[in-house]
């Protein structure tokens, strides 16, 4: 969840790390008491997300700064809609820039991906949800941009689930271990609230996932034929998600074999930061 505690963290990592000892340039150019109105121009249509995190940029470094947002997390924009409008010291204004469009763009870019993803499965019933693939020290905002897009989030960090993977059970199976009995252990230790999510990659994996106990089988790298095999033998017996190397070009053909939730690394590690422009009226 993207509160404002972290808002005010991350924003002001970033700040300090772009002006460790204050704007140089706009120290010793600006008047001291020169004042700017700038307004956040879109250059390209989009999906919005960030509007927080754009005014906690500014206020951050200055509290005086009036920020106005126009548009909400999950709003479309059009090239030429004026998204937010800042007001207040010029100084002020031109050293939060940066931090301002750099978050606000990534964020407007993730929500943008993630809305034609949405839009690609319309109908067919399957949830788009992204993965742990985000920018490290970033995913609560990522995470919130995927929402703002219209897509649902997987668990925010290891501590969160069980999932295991291939090379848990590489492991497992190195041990000597057997699945559904390791898996029925691990029930009956966890708290009834963990959900539990085990990956496979062949359909002969499923029936030992399913007799464990699994709540969701991650049916990885399936090709669509195995998909639709995979979801008739899994039934109403625990959430079917896919995963893999989706693109928005394949993505609707594995949401039609009915599947239950489609996650999406490329949210997050391919999404291109939108072309957003800080344009300063001096005032």
């Amino acid at each position: 969840m993207l509160t404002p505690a972290t808002i005010s963290r991350v924003v002001g990592a970033a700040l300090d790390e772009d002006a460790p000892w204050g704007d140089l340039t706009s120290a010793t150019l600006l008047p001291a008491g020169a004042t700017a109105t700038a307004d956040l121009t879109a250059r390209e249509p989009g999906t919005f997300s960030g509007g927080a995190v754009f005014s906690a940029a500014f206020t951050l470094t200055d509290p005086d700064v009036v920020v106005d947002v126009h548009v909400g997390d999950g709003d479309e924009f059009a090239p030429g809609d004026v998204l937010a409008t800042v007001a207040g010291s010029a100084r002020s204004i031109l050293t939060a820039e940066r931090v301002a469009l750099n978050f606000t763009q990534r964020m407007s870019g993730i929500a943008t991906l993630t809305s034609r993803y949405v839009a690609a499965v319309s109908g067919t019933g399957a949830r788009i949800v992204d993965t742990r693939k985000t920018t490290p020290g970033l995913r609560a905002f990522e995470r919130h941009a995927v929402a703002s897009g219209g897509g649902r989030n997987h668990r925010f960090s290891l501590s969160d689930a069980v999932m295991a993977k291939d090379n848990h059970l590489a492991v497992l199976q190195a041990s000597g271990g057997d699945l559904a009995t390791a898996l029925r252990d691990a029930l009956s230790a966890l708290p009834h609230t963990a959900h539990v999510v085990i990956e496979v990659d062949r359909l002969d994996q499923i029936e030992a996932v399913l007799a464990g106990g699994a709540h969701t089988v991650l049916l990885d790298n399936f090709s669509i034929d195995d998909l639709r095999t995979a979801v008739a033998l899994i039934g109403d017996r625990a959430t079917v998600e896919a995963s893999g190397g989706v693109t928005l070009d394949t993505v609707r053909a594995i949401a039609v074999t009915g599947v239950d939730v489609i996650s999406v690394g490329a949210l997050t590690h391919s999404a291109r930061a939108l072309d957003l422009g800080l344009d300063v009226r001096i005032g």
